[in-house]
């Protein structure tokens, strides 16, 4: 048992790791380019449900956030926010690149096909006549009132000099992070593609905290990144993976999962009604041991996503009870269709 548990947290670790470092990153880009890229959804409809989408299927919350801002502001249509929410699979996108890079891939193309589509007719059959803008905004912090230097050249120096809490807290935890990743004690075993992108981006992370400067860093890493997502991806990354353990090594209930998909499918689309990111964990884990099929994870994958959602249930709880309703079917009839097809 002891055994189990180190590895589970070694495990947990390595995937909240990776998570914190692309979180990093993504933050930084989105701050570096002010937020250009939520200008382009204001456009045509169709415009506004393939950039949705993309927005969605890119990695993290920040896409999503940006959509459902931009629709309480009467911006984007409905439409666009169920494409986005079908297309978003949270802050669990980046654990699916760490457990299997490949299946991640195609669900994201898929997500992001399946979202156009539904997005689409969502506005055809509903969306111009039952369309309610709320009216709080919920922009993203881009902070445009004041120019984010994100390389302060010359006072890099000055700042680790008074360097702050959070900057060394950081530091130091990505530091170690690295050094786990050269000992071995993270991260695959062999030095393969995987370890080298888990040591390119670590290092990336490292570069970004070192240099931004304290605004930016206390505000967008420590207290959006760091304290508010990284504990929550570590305890829901851990939860499911000693889940699985214990129901597939202990419980043995493999052969069960085998001989009621059908349940475990809809299970997987009524968990996804939650408005939170980690559920979805479960289910991914429980894929990769190979006791769910595809169908199951892709179904969970468009009705889940993650916190996007959770600013429109602050201003509409009747929209938002339609897009999850909405992608609840979607999640429920694709999974459907890949289940007979024999995924």
């Amino acid at each position: 048992m002891i055994t189990l548990l180190r590895d589970t947290v070694t495990h947990a670790l390595m995937i909240t790791g990776f998570v914190f470092v692309m979180m990093l990153v993504i933050e930084y880009l989105n701050v570096l380019t002010q937020g250009v890229w939520q200008r382009g959804l204001r456009g045509s409809r169709w415009r506004q449900y393939l950039l949705a989408s993309f927005l969605g299927a890119t990695p993290g919350c920040l896409g999503a956030f940006a959509v459902v801002s931009l629709f309480s502001h009467g911006v984007v249509s409905l439409g666009a926010v169920v494409a986005a929410m079908i297309a978003t699979s949270g802050d669990e996108s980046f654990v699916m690149l760490t457990m299997v890079p490949g299946t991640a891939g195609l669900i994201f193309l898929i997500l992001l096909l399946v979202g156009l589509v539904a997005g689409f007719l969502t506005d055809v059959l509903v969306g111009n006549r039952a369309a309610r803008w709320a009216t709080a905004s919920h922009e993203l912090d881009l902070h445009e009132e004041e120019t984010c230097e994100c390389f302060p050249r010359g006072h890099i120096w000055e700042q680790w000099r008074d360097c702050s809490l959070a900057r060394g807290t950081l530091t130091l935890a990505l530091t170690l992070f690295i050094f786990g990743l050269f000992t071995g004690h993270l991260g695959p075993p062999v030095w393969n593609w995987v370890k080298a992108t888990l040591l390119l981006t670590s290092a990336l992370g490292l570069f970004i905290v070192a240099t931004v400067p304290d605004h930016f860093l206390e505000t967008h890493l420590w207290e959006h990144v760091a304290k508010a997502h990284v504990p929550r991806v570590f305890l829901w990354t851990f939860g499911a993976l000693l889940l699985m353990h214990v129901l597939v090594d202990y419980l043995h209930l493999t052969g069960w999962m085998h001989e009621n998909q059908l349940i475990l499918l809809f299970t997987a689309c009524v968990v996804g009604l939650v408005p939170e990111s980690g559920p979805h964990l479960v289910f991914l884990t429980l894929y990769v041991q190979g006791a769910v099929p595809f169908s199951v994870l892709l179904a969970s994958s468009i009705v889940q996503d993650g916190h996007g959602m959770l600013p429109l249930l602050a201003d509409s709880r009747w929209d938002f009870l339609r897009i999850k309703a909405i992608n609840f079917f979607v999640g429920l009839l694709v999974g459907l269709t890949g289940f007979l097809i024999g995924w």
